[in-house]
C-alpha cells in the first residue's frame, strides 16, 4: 500500500504561469493600506493610461488555497456542509483550507484533508489553479483530486462549524449540473476533476 504522506504530486507547470506579467500596462503612483494583517487589503492611485488616473482597492498577490475533491475507494465523494458567516447560510463545500507559511500547496492539501474530514488518500492528482475574484484580489486557489481516501476521526478548529458528507459520485456530480454546489471554487475543483475520474471508471 503506498503511503500517502509521500505519494503526493509535483506542482503542474500550468500552476507556474501564475505570476505578473513582465510589462505593466497600469503605473502605481502610491498605495496605502486600507486594511492591516491576515487579509491585507490595500488602495493603489494608478495611472491606466496618460490623463486617466482611477483609485484601485484589492488584496494583493500572495495569499493561496487549496481545494481538493476526497474520493474513497467505493467510490464517494467526500464534501462538507459549512457554515459561512457572511452568507449566514450553511452550503456544501469541497475540502479548503489556506496555504500557511512556507507550506507547499501540497501538504497544505494533504492537511486539510486530514483536518476537515479526518482523511488520508492513496494517490493524489494536481487539477489547474485559477484566481478566483482577479478584479479585486490577487489570491490564487490550487484544485486537487485525493483518491483511495480513506476516513477517520476529523480534526477541526473551534472556529469552524463543518459536517461531512459523503455522496455517490454520481449523486456530487448530479448536484452540481443542477446548481446545489454553491460556491464557485467547489464547483470548479468538481469540474475539473471530472476527465480524470472518468478515464479511472470511477464516473460516467
Amino acid at each position: 500500500m503506498a503511503d500517502p504522506r509521500h505519494d503526493l504530486p509535483a506542482a503542474p507547470s500550468q500552476w507556474a504561469s501564475l505570476i505578473e506579467d513582465a510589462e505593466q500596462p497600469w503605473q502605481t503612483l502610491a498605495t496605502r493600506v486600507l486594511v492591516d494583517g491576515f487579509r491585507l487589503v490595500l488602495e493603489d492611485r494608478v495611472q491606466v493610461r496618460r490623463g486617466v488616473e482611477t483609485l484601485y482597492q484589492y488584496r494583493p498577490r500572495g495569499p493561496r488555497a487549496v481545494f481538493v475533491l476526497p474520493v474513497t475507494a467505493a467510490g464517494e465523494a467526500v464534501l462538507i456542509r459549512q457554515y459561512r458567516y457572511p452568507l449566514r447560510a450553511t452550503i456544501t463545500e469541497v475540502v479548503a483550507g489556506g496555504v500557511e507559511k512556507g507550506e507547499s500547496v501540497q501538504r497544505s492539501a494533504q492537511r486539510e484533508l486530514l483536518e476537515e474530514v479526518g482523511g488520508t488518500a492513496q494517490e493524489w492528482v494536481a487539477l489547474p489553479a485559477f484566481y478566483p475574484q482577479p478584479s479585486i484580489s490577487g489570491v490564487a486557489f490550487y484544485s486537487m483530486l485525493a483518491l483511495g481516501v480513506s476516513l477517520g476521526e476529523m480534526q477541526h478548529e473551534d472556529t469552524e462549524t463543518i459536517e461531512r458528507l459523503t455522496l455517490p459520485l454520481p449523486e456530487a456530480y448530479r448536484r452540481l449540473e443542477a446548481g446545489e454546489i454553491l460556491d464557485g471554487p467547489s464547483s470548479l475543483t468538481l469540474w475539473q476533476a471530472r476527465r480524470h475520474l472518468q478515464e479511472r471508471g470511477l464516473l460516467d
